[in-house]
């Protein structure tokens, strides 16, 4: 099963434009936990996403989609990062969890949420995936040792 655990500050946190010390050892401590994890074989994918970079939101209305401001409303929204992993259950990613350092200050809540794989689709969904998009299913799903019999 994968899993997707979103890193973003509490709402009780306020927000400053003071840009704190970098610490290295803080830091450190994220990238031997993303070590830790790839050495376990159940990392993905990890990343933080940028702040202060240019961002949009993309809406829709009357069945058209349109350009919104954002890509977040308010700074407590801000997503700071993720790590995609891949794990046996929700027990085994929430154990992940409790174990990632915190104190970067856009990570003290972790979301976790399970990605929808190959075995979570009613089996005349899955062919209409596989008949419809073919090449990106084979290669989205092929990690995930799904059970050929299923595709077919």
């Amino acid at each position: 099963m994968r899993f997707i655990i979103t890193a973003q500050s509490s709402a009780e946190k306020t927000t400053t434009n003071q840009q704190s010390e970098f610490d290295v050892e803080l830091f450190k401590a994220y990238m031997r936990f993303n070590e830790e994890m790839h050495q376990a074989g159940v990392l993905v994918a990890s990343e933080g996403l940028n702040p202060a970079a240019k961002g949009a939101r993309i809406a829709v209305a009357k069945g058209k989609r349109y350009i919104v401001d954002g890509p977040f409303a308010e700074s407590k929204e801000l997503v700071g990062g993720f790590y995609l992993i891949e794990v046996g259950s929700l027990d085994e990613a929430i154990q992940w969890a409790l174990r990632a350092p915190s104190g970067l200050g856009t990570d003290d809540i972790l979301d976790i949420r399970q990605l929808t794989g190959p075995r979570d689709l009613l089996p005349e969904i899955l062919q209409l995936v596989t008949e419809a998009a073919p090449t990106w299913s084979a290669a989205a799903w092929q990690s995930l040792d799904m059970d050929k019999s299923q595709a077919s």
